[in-house]
């Protein structure tokens, strides 16, 4: 199967727009879509048989095959290295962490561990339970561009404290793109008797993944964004020894049952993203995971190394420390601040026509742009083209 513009046939992306964004909120292709409203239409035909008997089990006598979630996070546990009964379906990443950290039986005085590229959601999920609780947050900078891994675990390891409980560490950053040393983080924390949820967001479908081996204690992810599942799904995983003191942060019908009832059923709702979601992982495995991410990886790469000779300025990381997406300085003439992020960000969709993010940070403006299989290099030339342009006049 060729790689580049002519899978786009497998989307239903706009073909007037060049899409450089797929790492914001994915983009299913036909044939999970297709998959999807095959669920949605045998659960008309008989919802609550579909619903309460088949896929939670929540009537009739009790089963002893398994339930179709449970069939559905069994593909997904098997893909990221896991058994099916420590990984239950969440809407996304987010969702995930809310259950991990407003499970915690945090006391006042108490420390969570940050870096300052959190994902701005589980940031703010972590301040939440902070000033729930009256906790503290500590945060440690990491310095861009240079990204440095090894400096990156010593940071962690110093701003370590007496009162410091759990730390949430990003296995590929959102804003900044960089994989982190999750595994050695991860091996200090647990030294130090820290725990560690692990933001994933990113990596399921990017990275190859052993969950179980990295040593966290939790590890929320989206499969909506590089595994191909409809939105939104997402799983969290949770070691054996954490999974009886963490709760959904909706409460039904599956309270006190174990791990994954709570988590199977918290109300009546949609479920084809997550039945669907094997469905990602299949067409994945059409793809070739490995040859994707070969190609995903060197798009993004070559794309990151031509546009910053282009535009004289520097990626965040070196290769090492990118996935399928990079994240590049953008010329000091277009600004520095969230509105000048905002204004270039419209004007390259509304003008030129190209899809992609565009954010401020460290006193500057960045682009993080993603490659996808559909992705060819004139769609970064493109980019090139437009960013050097309204460097030169900017139309706001």
């Amino acid at each position: 199967m060729p790689f580049g513009h002519r899978m786009l046939a497998h989307w239903m992306l706009d073909p007037a727009v060049t899409y450089l964004n797929h790492g914001t909120v994915g983009a299913v292709p036909r044939r999970v879509l297709a998959a999807a409203q095959a669920i949605r239409d045998e659960i008309e035909r008989q919802p609550s048989g579909v619903l309460l008997r088949d896929v939670s089990g929540l009537v009739g006598v009790p089963r002893t095959a398994p339930t179709r979630m449970r069939t559905a996070a069994g593909a997904v546990a098997r893909f990221v290295g896991a058994r099916g009964s420590d990984v239950v379906f969440v809407d996304n990443a987010t969702t995930g962490a809310n259950a991990v950290l407003r499970s915690l039986p945090l006391e006042p005085g108490d420390e969570l561990l940050l870096t300052d590229q959190n994902y701005g959601a589980t940031a703010r999920v972590a301040a939440f339970v902070a000033r729930e609780r009256r906790a503290e947050i500590r945060t440690v900078p990491v310095p861009l561009p240079g990204f440095d891994p090894d400096r990156l675990v010593d940071d962690v390891v110093r701003a370590i404290g007496p009162r410091t409980r759990i730390a949430v560490i990003d296995h590929i950053t959102s804003e900044s793109a960089l994989i982190f040393p999750l595994a050695e983080i991860a091996r200090a924390c647990r030294a130090r008797g820290v725990q560690v949820l692990a933001d994933g967001a990113h990596a399921p479908g990017v990275l190859p993944l052993d969950v179980p081996a990295l040593g966290v204690d939790w590890y929320v992810a989206n499969l909506h964004k590089w595994a191909h599942a409809p939105r939104s799904s997402g799983f969290l995983w949770a070691a054996p020894a954490r999974q009886a003191e963490l709760h959904p942060p909706v409460i039904s019908w599956g309270l006190d049952l174990g791990f994954t009832a709570e988590f199977d059923w918290v109300g009546t709702r949609d479920v084809s993203p997550w039945l669907a979601a094997p469905e990602g992982l299949r067409f994945l495995e059409d793809l070739g995971v490995d040859r994707a991410r070969e190609y995903n990886h060197d798009l993004a790469w070559q794309a990151a190394t031509t546009l910053c000779g282009r535009w004289g300025t520097t990626p965040a990381a070196g290769e090492a420390c990118i996935g399928a997406m990079a994240t590049l300085a953008l010329p000091d003439r277009l600004g520095t601040t969230a509105a000048d992020a905002a204004r270039l960000r419209d004007a390259l969709l509304f003008k030129d026509r190209i899809e992609v993010q565009v954010h401020a940070a460290q006193g500057r403006l960045w682009t993080r742009i993603s490659a996808q299989v559909y992705n060819e290099r004139s769609d970064f030339e493109r980019l090139g083209e437009a960013v050097e342009r309204y460097a030169t006049h900017r139309p706001w």
